[in-house]
């Protein structure tokens, strides 16, 4: 049996996993970006976040080494990756991209 993590990465439709901590400054610089690109892309992307601190296990099973870490996920398979904190027209620029 999938795990619910796995579950939400097999969507068809593209999945922004945002690793954070509630600690990290750039995270809260990052989430209220994030927000504006699911306000853009509506139903087009997921965007699920991770706490690091409380999922240490899915943190260390996808190697983030540090935060924020975002992954985009279609279909369960790992189409990006990136450590840092992007501007929203990179981030809509990257998921179009694995449309």
């Amino acid at each position: 049996m999938k795990d619910s993590f796995s579950n939400i990465i097999d969507s068809e439709t593209p999945v922004l996993v945002d690793f954070y901590a509630d600690w990290c400054g750039p995270c809260k610089v990052l989430a209220p970006i994030l927000k504006e690109v699911k306000d853009e892309l509506g139903a087009a992307i997921k965007i699920v976040k991770i706490d690091v601190d409380k999922n240490q296990p899915l943190a260390a099973k996808y190697q983030v080494r540090g935060v924020p870490t975002m992954l985009l996920f279609k279909e369960g398979k790992q189409l990006w990756r990136q450590s840092g904190v992007l501007q929203k027209n990179d981030i809509i620029g990257v998921i179009n991209s694995h449309k």
